[in-house]
This record gives structure tokens, C-alpha cells and sequence, in this order.
């Protein structure tokens, strides 16, 4: 690792085709140079022709600028943008499910409250809620509700979009 290089998050947003073995084709990318993936999330743009890939890596400038050079030397992309931290909006959805007795029942749906996350499914003995926010939220919840024991979590990982108006497409 060369001296002086600072190591941190990068979220890059990547508009491709939509069509088959595109999310392949981009993850195989990541695989074959050794890159590691922190958040992965994929879906249709406004455009059903066009998917977004949001990739958020840890590394330091020098390999961003090689991801970003591969990724835009793939065909099915069209878009690369690496997204400023001040100008961006990010959000993730995460479910969580907690062991719940009629005894901490209560409590499980203040710390709920607290956080407005939304509870989906209340069964005898679990809650399970839905966390819609920045990673640090769902980290500060699961924190509050690891006490009473976080039975299951899936998370979408991080979606997000550049601040104001742009035009990805012109």
C-alpha cells in the first residue's frame, strides 16, 4: 500500500443496459481484479431500458480511477459517476428480526418508534420491522435491539443518487 493514499467508502453509480447478464458482466470485474464489493444494490432507472447499479467500495484514489476506467470499458455501460459524499442522498432498507416476549414486547416497539421504523409482521415470540435510512441508522437500532436478540437481518445495501438535477442521459 503506498504511503499517503487515504482508504475510505466511494459510492459510484452505474447506469447500464438493462438486459440480461449486465450485473454479471460488472461483478465479474470486481472479481477478477481482486476488488471487494461493500454494497451491491441494482434496479430499473425511470428509463426501463436502463439499470443503476450503486457500488460503494472501500479503497484509495488510485484504484477508484481503475475501477472507474474498467467499468466504462465494459459495452453494456453506459454511465460511470463516482458520487461526492456533500452531494449525494443515500438510503438502504434493512428488516430486522427480533426475538420478542410479551414481557419486552413493548420496548421492542419504543426503541421501534424511536428509529420510525415500521413493524411488519408481530408474530408470538418475534417482531420483524422495516429500517429505511443511512447505514449508520440500522446500525444504531441493531445496536438497541441487540439485548433482546437480532433473530435475522437482510439488507439491500446502499442506494443513492446525486443532490439537485442532472441529466444522466445528455
Amino acid at each position: 500500500m503506498n504511503e499517503g493514499l487515504t482508504i475510505k467508502k466511494r459510492t459510484i453509480s452505474v447506469v447500464v443496459d438493462n438486459c440480461a447478464g449486465v450485473l454479471a458482466r460488472v461483478s465479474n470485474l470486481f472479481s477478477r481484479r481482486g476488488f471487494n464489493i461493500d454494497s451491491l444494490a441494482v434496479g430499473t432507472t425511470e428509463k426501463e431500458e436502463f439499470s443503476r447499479i450503486t457500488i460503494v467500495v472501500k479503497c484509495d484514489d488510485e484504484l477508484l480511477e481503475q475501477i472507474v476506467s474498467q467499468l466504462r470499458k465494459l459495452e453494456c455501460v453506459y454511465r460511470v459517476a463516482v458520487l461526492n459524499d456533500d452531494a449525494m442522498v443515500t438510503r438502504e432498507l434493512t428488516l430486522i428480526k427480533v426475538n420478542a416476549s410479551a414481557e419486552n414486547r413493548s420496548s421492542i416497539l419504543e426503541i421501534a418508534d424511536v428509529f420510525r421504523a415500521k413493524v411488519i409482521d408481530l408474530s408470538p415470540d418475534t417482531i420483524t420491522m422495516e429500517v429505511t435510512g443511512t447505514g449508520a441508522k440500522t446500525d444504531a437500532i441493531m445496536t438497541m435491539l441487540s439485548d433482546f436478540g437480532v433473530v435475522e437481518v437482510a439488507r439491500t445495501g446502499l442506494v443513492a443518487l446525486d443532490r439537485g438535477r442532472s441529466n444522466i442521459y445528455g
